[in-house]
Protein backbone atom coordinates (compact mmCIF):
# COMPACT_ATOMS: atom_id res chain seq x y z
CA UNK A 1 0.00 0.00 0.00
CA UNK A 2 1.41 3.36 -1.03
CA UNK A 3 1.86 5.88 1.80
CA UNK A 4 -0.24 9.06 1.62
CA UNK A 5 3.05 10.93 1.92
CA UNK A 6 3.69 10.08 -1.74
CA UNK A 7 0.93 12.53 -2.62
CA UNK A 8 2.36 15.37 -0.56
CA UNK A 9 5.71 16.11 -2.20
CA UNK A 10 6.13 19.61 -3.57
CA UNK A 11 5.88 20.02 -7.32
CA UNK A 12 9.41 21.47 -7.40
CA UNK A 13 10.84 18.04 -6.62
CA UNK A 14 8.41 16.05 -8.75
CA UNK A 15 5.12 16.06 -6.83
CA UNK A 16 3.51 12.64 -6.47
CA UNK A 17 6.03 11.21 -8.94
CA UNK A 18 8.97 11.95 -6.63
CA UNK A 19 11.29 8.94 -6.46
CA UNK A 20 9.60 7.21 -9.39
CA UNK A 21 11.70 8.72 -12.17
CA UNK A 22 13.42 5.90 -14.05
CA UNK A 23 15.84 8.19 -15.90
CA UNK A 24 19.46 7.52 -15.01
CA UNK A 25 21.41 10.75 -14.66
CA UNK A 26 24.83 11.07 -16.20
CA UNK A 27 26.85 10.86 -12.99
CA UNK A 28 25.05 7.68 -11.99
CA UNK A 29 25.68 6.29 -15.48
CA UNK A 30 29.35 7.08 -15.04
CA UNK A 31 29.47 5.33 -11.64
CA UNK A 32 27.75 2.22 -13.01
CA UNK A 33 29.98 2.08 -16.07
CA UNK A 34 33.10 2.45 -13.92
CA UNK A 35 32.04 -0.36 -11.60
CA UNK A 36 31.31 -2.67 -14.54
CA UNK A 37 34.58 -1.81 -16.30
CA UNK A 38 36.65 -2.39 -13.16
CA UNK A 39 34.96 -5.74 -12.56
CA UNK A 40 35.67 -6.75 -16.15
CA UNK A 41 39.27 -5.52 -16.05
CA UNK A 42 40.47 -6.05 -12.47
CA UNK A 43 44.15 -5.85 -13.43
CA UNK A 44 43.86 -2.48 -15.20
CA UNK A 45 43.94 0.84 -13.38
CA UNK A 46 40.86 3.04 -13.83
CA UNK A 47 42.17 6.53 -14.51
CA UNK A 48 39.64 8.97 -13.09
CA UNK A 49 39.78 12.30 -14.93
CA UNK A 50 36.24 13.28 -13.98
CA UNK A 51 36.63 14.37 -10.37
CA UNK A 52 35.81 18.06 -10.02
CA UNK A 53 37.58 18.69 -6.74
CA UNK A 54 41.24 19.08 -5.70
CA UNK A 55 43.36 16.02 -5.00
CA UNK A 56 45.53 17.83 -2.45
CA UNK A 57 44.60 18.45 1.16
CA UNK A 58 44.65 21.90 2.71
CA UNK A 59 48.13 23.05 3.69
CA UNK A 60 49.46 21.79 7.07
CA UNK A 61 49.62 25.37 8.34
CA UNK A 62 45.93 25.85 7.57
CA UNK A 63 45.03 22.65 9.39
CA UNK A 64 47.10 23.79 12.37
CA UNK A 65 45.21 27.09 12.55
CA UNK A 66 41.93 25.15 12.52
CA UNK A 67 43.21 22.90 15.31
CA UNK A 68 44.30 25.76 17.53
CA UNK A 69 41.20 27.86 16.90
CA UNK A 70 38.90 24.90 17.54
CA UNK A 71 40.25 24.80 21.10
CA UNK A 72 39.25 28.38 21.84
CA UNK A 73 36.18 28.75 24.04
CA UNK A 74 35.03 31.87 22.21
CA UNK A 75 34.80 29.97 18.91
CA UNK A 76 32.30 27.41 20.14
CA UNK A 77 29.07 29.17 19.20
CA UNK A 78 27.02 30.54 16.34
CA UNK A 79 28.68 32.97 13.97
CA UNK A 80 25.51 34.03 12.12
CA UNK A 81 26.71 36.35 9.35
CA UNK A 82 30.38 35.78 10.00
CA UNK A 83 33.35 36.83 12.11
CA UNK A 84 34.82 40.22 11.38
CA UNK A 85 38.43 39.06 10.84
CA UNK A 86 37.30 36.91 7.88
CA UNK A 87 35.42 39.79 6.27
CA UNK A 88 38.41 42.07 6.80
CA UNK A 89 40.76 39.49 5.28
CA UNK A 90 38.42 39.04 2.30
CA UNK A 91 38.52 42.78 1.54
CA UNK A 92 42.33 42.82 1.68
CA UNK A 93 42.50 39.68 -0.45
CA UNK A 94 40.33 41.18 -3.19
CA UNK A 95 42.66 44.19 -3.24
CA UNK A 96 46.00 42.38 -3.09
CA UNK A 97 45.20 39.47 -5.44
CA UNK A 98 42.65 40.97 -7.84
CA UNK A 99 43.24 44.69 -7.50
CA UNK A 100 39.64 45.33 -6.41
CA UNK A 101 39.94 48.32 -4.12
CA UNK A 102 37.61 49.94 -1.65
CA UNK A 103 35.35 47.05 -0.64
CA UNK A 104 33.79 47.77 2.75
CA UNK A 105 34.09 44.60 4.85
CA UNK A 106 31.17 45.70 7.02
CA UNK A 107 28.57 46.30 4.31
CA UNK A 108 29.90 44.85 1.03
CA UNK A 109 31.18 41.42 2.12
CA UNK A 110 29.59 38.45 3.85
CA UNK A 111 30.66 34.86 4.31
CA UNK A 112 28.86 31.78 3.08
CA UNK A 113 29.07 28.10 3.99
CA UNK A 114 30.63 27.46 0.59
CA UNK A 115 29.59 29.17 -2.64
CA UNK A 116 26.82 26.63 -3.29
CA UNK A 117 24.55 27.91 -0.48
CA UNK A 118 25.23 31.49 -1.58
CA UNK A 119 23.94 30.67 -5.05
CA UNK A 120 21.02 28.71 -3.62
CA UNK A 121 19.87 31.53 -1.36
CA UNK A 122 20.16 34.52 -3.71
CA UNK A 123 16.96 33.78 -5.71
CA UNK A 124 15.01 33.80 -2.45
CA UNK A 125 15.97 37.45 -2.07
CA UNK A 126 15.11 38.59 -5.59
CA UNK A 127 12.97 36.20 -7.64
CA UNK A 128 9.19 36.43 -7.70
CA UNK A 129 6.98 34.06 -9.76
CA UNK A 130 7.47 34.84 -13.44
CA UNK A 131 10.86 36.50 -13.01
CA UNK A 132 13.74 35.17 -15.08
CA UNK A 133 17.26 34.09 -14.20
CA UNK A 134 19.61 34.00 -17.18
CA UNK A 135 21.97 31.04 -16.99
CA UNK A 136 24.78 29.75 -19.18
CA UNK A 137 24.93 26.19 -20.46
CA UNK A 138 26.87 23.98 -20.04
CA UNK A 139 27.42 25.02 -16.48
CA UNK A 140 26.55 24.80 -12.81
CA UNK A 141 22.74 24.99 -12.68
CA UNK A 142 22.08 25.73 -9.00
CA UNK A 143 21.03 29.37 -9.26
CA UNK A 144 18.55 28.29 -11.93
CA UNK A 145 17.29 25.33 -9.94
CA UNK A 146 16.45 27.48 -6.94
CA UNK A 147 14.97 30.15 -9.20
CA UNK A 148 12.50 27.56 -10.46
CA UNK A 149 11.91 26.40 -6.90
CA UNK A 150 10.53 29.83 -5.95
CA UNK A 151 8.39 30.13 -9.08
CA UNK A 152 10.79 31.86 -11.43
CA UNK A 153 11.90 30.84 -14.90
CA UNK A 154 15.29 30.06 -16.39
CA UNK A 155 16.62 31.10 -19.79
CA UNK A 156 19.76 29.27 -20.87
CA UNK A 157 22.33 30.85 -23.16
CA UNK A 158 24.71 28.36 -24.83
CA UNK A 159 28.46 28.68 -24.47
CA UNK A 160 29.81 28.06 -27.97
CA UNK A 161 33.36 27.68 -29.19
CA UNK A 162 32.81 30.28 -31.92
CA UNK A 163 31.93 32.83 -29.20
CA UNK A 164 34.97 31.92 -27.07
CA UNK A 165 32.50 30.24 -24.70
CA UNK A 166 30.92 33.58 -23.74
CA UNK A 167 27.12 34.00 -23.72
CA UNK A 168 25.45 36.05 -26.44
CA UNK A 169 23.31 38.51 -24.47
CA UNK A 170 21.93 39.91 -27.73
CA UNK A 171 20.12 36.60 -28.32
CA UNK A 172 17.59 37.38 -25.57
CA UNK A 173 14.14 38.52 -26.60
CA UNK A 174 12.62 41.81 -25.43
CA UNK A 175 10.25 39.92 -23.13
CA UNK A 176 13.11 37.94 -21.60
CA UNK A 177 15.09 41.11 -20.98
CA UNK A 178 12.07 42.76 -19.40
CA UNK A 179 11.41 39.88 -16.99
CA UNK A 180 15.05 39.05 -16.22
CA UNK A 181 16.33 39.83 -12.75
CA UNK A 182 19.51 37.78 -12.37
CA UNK A 183 22.31 37.06 -14.83
CA UNK A 184 24.66 34.25 -13.82
CA UNK A 185 28.26 34.33 -15.03
CA UNK A 186 31.02 31.89 -14.15
CA UNK A 187 34.55 32.78 -15.24
CA UNK A 188 37.00 31.18 -15.33
CA UNK A 189 34.38 28.71 -16.45
CA UNK A 190 33.37 25.23 -15.45
CA UNK A 191 33.42 23.15 -17.62
CA UNK A 192 34.96 25.00 -20.58
CA UNK A 193 37.97 26.53 -18.82
CA UNK A 194 37.31 29.81 -20.67
CA UNK A 195 38.17 33.18 -19.18
CA UNK A 196 36.15 36.37 -19.58
CA UNK A 197 37.57 39.59 -20.98
CA UNK A 198 37.17 43.12 -19.69
CA UNK A 199 35.29 43.90 -22.90
CA UNK A 200 32.74 41.18 -22.18
CA UNK A 201 32.26 42.28 -18.58
CA UNK A 202 31.74 45.88 -19.72
CA UNK A 203 29.05 44.70 -22.12
CA UNK A 204 27.40 42.64 -19.39
CA UNK A 205 27.39 45.61 -17.01
CA UNK A 206 25.85 47.83 -19.68
CA UNK A 207 23.24 45.15 -20.36
CA UNK A 208 22.45 44.98 -16.65
CA UNK A 209 22.01 48.73 -16.35
CA UNK A 210 19.82 49.00 -19.44
CA UNK A 211 17.53 46.14 -18.42
CA UNK A 212 17.45 46.39 -14.63
CA UNK A 213 19.29 43.09 -14.15
CA UNK A 214 21.62 42.04 -11.35
CA UNK A 215 24.81 40.10 -12.13
CA UNK A 216 25.95 37.16 -10.02
CA UNK A 217 29.57 36.35 -10.87
CA UNK A 218 30.60 32.91 -9.63
CA UNK A 219 34.38 33.14 -9.28
CA UNK A 220 35.23 29.80 -7.69
CA UNK A 221 38.19 29.35 -10.05
CA UNK A 222 39.21 33.00 -10.44
CA UNK A 223 42.58 32.67 -8.71
CA UNK A 224 43.57 29.42 -10.47
CA UNK A 225 45.30 31.02 -13.45
CA UNK A 226 48.56 30.37 -15.30
CA UNK A 227 50.61 31.09 -18.41
CA UNK A 228 50.50 34.83 -17.86
CA UNK A 229 46.77 35.07 -17.13
CA UNK A 230 46.35 37.21 -14.02
CA UNK A 231 43.57 36.61 -11.48
CA UNK A 232 40.68 38.79 -12.58
CA UNK A 233 37.29 39.54 -11.05
CA UNK A 234 34.07 40.95 -12.42
CA UNK A 235 34.48 43.58 -9.69
CA UNK A 236 37.64 44.82 -11.41
CA UNK A 237 35.48 46.49 -14.04
CA UNK A 238 34.12 50.00 -13.61
CA UNK A 239 30.45 49.96 -12.69
CA UNK A 240 30.42 46.31 -11.58
CA UNK A 241 29.58 47.10 -7.98
CA UNK A 242 26.56 49.13 -9.13
CA UNK A 243 24.92 46.05 -10.66
CA UNK A 244 26.23 42.91 -9.05
CA UNK A 245 28.25 40.73 -6.76
CA UNK A 246 31.13 38.29 -7.02
CA UNK A 247 31.28 35.02 -5.11
CA UNK A 248 34.73 33.83 -4.13
CA UNK A 249 35.34 30.34 -2.76
CA UNK A 250 38.21 28.82 -0.82
CA UNK A 251 37.28 25.32 -2.01
CA UNK A 252 39.30 25.14 -5.21
CA UNK A 253 41.87 27.89 -4.62
CA UNK A 254 42.95 26.46 -1.25
CA UNK A 255 42.09 22.76 -1.61
CA UNK A 256 39.30 23.06 0.97
CA UNK A 257 36.15 21.72 -0.71
CA UNK A 258 34.89 19.95 2.41
CA UNK A 259 35.61 22.91 4.70
CA UNK A 260 32.73 24.88 3.12
CA UNK A 261 33.83 28.51 3.14
CA UNK A 262 33.23 31.32 0.68
CA UNK A 263 32.31 34.99 0.58
CA UNK A 264 30.07 37.26 -1.44
CA UNK A 265 31.31 40.77 -2.27
CA UNK A 266 30.06 43.77 -4.18
CA UNK A 267 26.78 45.65 -4.32
CA UNK A 268 25.79 46.66 -0.80
CA UNK A 269 22.07 46.08 -1.25
CA UNK A 270 22.57 42.64 -2.78
CA UNK A 271 24.94 41.64 0.03
CA UNK A 272 22.46 42.97 2.60
CA UNK A 273 19.62 40.99 1.02
CA UNK A 274 21.73 37.83 0.98
CA UNK A 275 22.62 38.33 4.65
CA UNK A 276 18.94 38.69 5.55
CA UNK A 277 18.00 35.44 3.78
CA UNK A 278 21.07 33.65 5.10
CA UNK A 279 20.28 34.68 8.68
CA UNK A 280 17.02 32.74 8.40
CA UNK A 281 18.61 29.66 6.83
CA UNK A 282 21.83 28.94 8.70
CA UNK A 283 23.74 30.02 11.79
CA UNK A 284 27.09 30.66 10.15
CA UNK A 285 30.20 28.62 9.51
CA UNK A 286 32.27 27.42 12.49
CA UNK A 287 34.47 30.31 13.61
CA UNK A 288 37.59 28.14 13.64
CA UNK A 289 37.11 27.40 9.94
CA UNK A 290 36.70 31.10 9.24
CA UNK A 291 39.91 31.84 11.15
CA UNK A 292 41.70 29.20 9.07
CA UNK A 293 40.24 30.99 6.05
CA UNK A 294 41.82 34.22 7.26
CA UNK A 295 45.21 32.51 7.15
CA UNK A 296 44.52 31.30 3.61
CA UNK A 297 43.47 34.69 2.30
CA UNK A 298 46.64 36.15 3.76
CA UNK A 299 48.76 33.54 1.92
CA UNK A 300 47.82 33.54 -1.78
CA UNK A 301 51.09 31.77 -2.55
CA UNK A 302 49.22 28.59 -1.58
CA UNK A 303 46.99 29.08 -4.61
CA UNK A 304 49.96 29.93 -6.81
CA UNK A 305 51.57 26.60 -5.94
CA UNK A 306 48.33 24.77 -6.74
CA UNK A 307 47.96 26.65 -10.03
CA UNK A 308 51.47 25.64 -11.05
CA UNK A 309 50.53 21.99 -10.54
CA UNK A 310 47.42 22.28 -12.69
CA UNK A 311 49.34 24.11 -15.39
CA UNK A 312 51.95 21.36 -15.46
CA UNK A 313 49.30 18.65 -15.68
CA UNK A 314 47.44 20.53 -18.44
CA UNK A 315 50.65 20.61 -20.48
CA UNK A 316 50.98 16.85 -20.22
CA UNK A 317 47.31 16.16 -20.97
CA UNK A 318 47.12 18.50 -23.96
CA UNK A 319 50.17 16.79 -25.41
CA UNK A 320 48.62 13.34 -24.88
CA UNK A 321 45.31 14.30 -26.47
CA UNK A 322 46.98 16.08 -29.37
CA UNK A 323 48.96 12.92 -30.07
CA UNK A 324 45.64 11.05 -30.26
CA UNK A 325 44.31 13.46 -32.90
CA UNK A 326 42.29 15.89 -30.77
CA UNK A 327 42.46 19.58 -31.62
CA UNK A 328 42.67 21.19 -28.22
CA UNK A 329 44.21 24.28 -26.65
CA UNK A 330 45.43 24.53 -23.11
CA UNK A 331 43.12 26.74 -21.01
CA UNK A 332 44.51 29.69 -19.08
CA UNK A 333 42.70 28.85 -15.85
CA UNK A 334 40.82 26.16 -13.88
CA UNK A 335 41.64 22.47 -13.67
CA UNK A 336 39.25 21.57 -16.50
CA UNK A 337 39.97 20.67 -20.11
CA UNK A 338 36.88 20.81 -22.33
CA UNK A 339 37.33 18.51 -25.30
CA UNK A 340 35.17 18.07 -28.39
CA UNK A 341 34.15 14.45 -28.76
CA UNK A 342 35.09 12.58 -31.95
CA UNK A 343 32.33 11.27 -34.17
CA UNK A 344 33.71 7.76 -34.26
CA UNK A 345 36.65 5.40 -34.62
CA UNK A 346 38.35 4.07 -37.72
CA UNK A 347 37.09 0.56 -37.02
CA UNK A 348 33.44 1.61 -37.35
CA UNK A 349 32.27 2.69 -33.90
CA UNK A 350 30.24 5.92 -33.95
CA UNK A 351 29.59 8.48 -31.22
CA UNK A 352 26.45 10.58 -31.47
CA UNK A 353 27.10 12.45 -28.22
CA UNK A 354 29.70 13.31 -25.64
CA UNK A 355 28.04 10.82 -23.35
CA UNK A 356 28.50 8.00 -25.87
CA UNK A 357 32.20 8.81 -26.18
CA UNK A 358 32.58 9.11 -22.41
CA UNK A 359 31.03 5.67 -21.94
CA UNK A 360 33.38 4.28 -24.60
CA UNK A 361 36.41 5.70 -22.79
CA UNK A 362 35.31 4.08 -19.54
CA UNK A 363 34.49 0.68 -21.00
CA UNK A 364 37.24 0.35 -23.60
CA UNK A 365 40.06 2.56 -22.30
CA UNK A 366 39.45 2.57 -18.53
CA UNK A 367 39.49 6.39 -18.53
CA UNK A 368 36.68 8.23 -16.76
CA UNK A 369 35.56 11.70 -17.90
CA UNK A 370 32.37 13.77 -17.63
CA UNK A 371 30.22 14.28 -20.76
CA UNK A 372 28.60 17.59 -21.65
CA UNK A 373 26.05 17.65 -24.48
CA UNK A 374 24.27 20.92 -23.65
CA UNK A 375 25.91 23.00 -26.40
CA UNK A 376 27.71 20.56 -28.66
CA UNK A 377 29.19 17.14 -27.94
CA UNK A 378 32.02 17.52 -25.46
CA UNK A 379 33.69 15.76 -22.58
CA UNK A 380 35.46 17.30 -19.60
CA UNK A 381 38.79 16.12 -18.27
CA UNK A 382 39.83 17.26 -14.79
CA UNK A 383 43.53 17.41 -13.97
CA UNK A 384 42.74 16.75 -10.32
CA UNK A 385 43.60 13.06 -10.61
CA UNK A 386 45.48 11.55 -7.69
CA UNK A 387 49.25 11.36 -8.17
CA UNK A 388 52.00 10.99 -5.56
CA UNK A 389 54.44 13.38 -7.22
CA UNK A 390 55.46 14.84 -10.59
CA UNK A 391 56.87 11.53 -11.76
CA UNK A 392 53.54 9.88 -10.99
CA UNK A 393 51.73 12.64 -12.90
CA UNK A 394 53.83 11.81 -15.94
CA UNK A 395 53.10 8.11 -15.46
CA UNK A 396 49.32 8.67 -15.33
CA UNK A 397 49.23 10.93 -18.39
CA UNK A 398 51.66 8.61 -20.18
CA UNK A 399 49.22 5.77 -19.61
CA UNK A 400 46.39 7.88 -21.09
CA UNK A 401 48.56 8.63 -24.11
CA UNK A 402 49.32 4.95 -24.53
CA UNK A 403 45.68 3.87 -24.25
CA UNK A 404 44.37 6.48 -26.69
CA UNK A 405 47.08 5.75 -29.24
CA UNK A 406 47.26 7.84 -32.38
CA UNK A 407 44.90 8.16 -35.32
CA UNK A 408 42.17 5.92 -33.90
CA UNK A 409 39.49 8.60 -33.73
CA UNK A 410 37.57 10.38 -36.50
CA UNK A 411 36.62 14.04 -36.24
CA UNK A 412 34.13 15.43 -38.78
Amino acid sequence: MESYIQQLFADRIGGNQFGKDTNIYKFEKIKRAKRAAMEANPETEMIDMGVGEPDWMAEPEVIEVLYQEAKNWENRGYTDNGVQPFKDAAAVYMDSVFGVKGLDPNSEINHGIGSKPVLALLPMAFINPGDITIMTTPGYPLLGTTTQGVGGEVVNLPLLEENDFLPDLDALTDDQKKRAKLLYLNYPNNPTGAVATETFYKKAIQFAKENGVMIVSDEAYAALTFDGEKPYSFLNVEGAKEVGVAIQSLSKAYNMTGWRLAFIAGNELMVKAFAAIKDNNDSGQFAAIQQAGVYCLQHPEITEKTSAKYSRRHNLLVDALTSAGFEIKKPKATFYLYVKAPTGTRDGITFDSGEAFSQYLIKEKMISTVPWDDAGNFIRFSVTFVAKDEADEERVIGEIKKRLGGGEFIFD
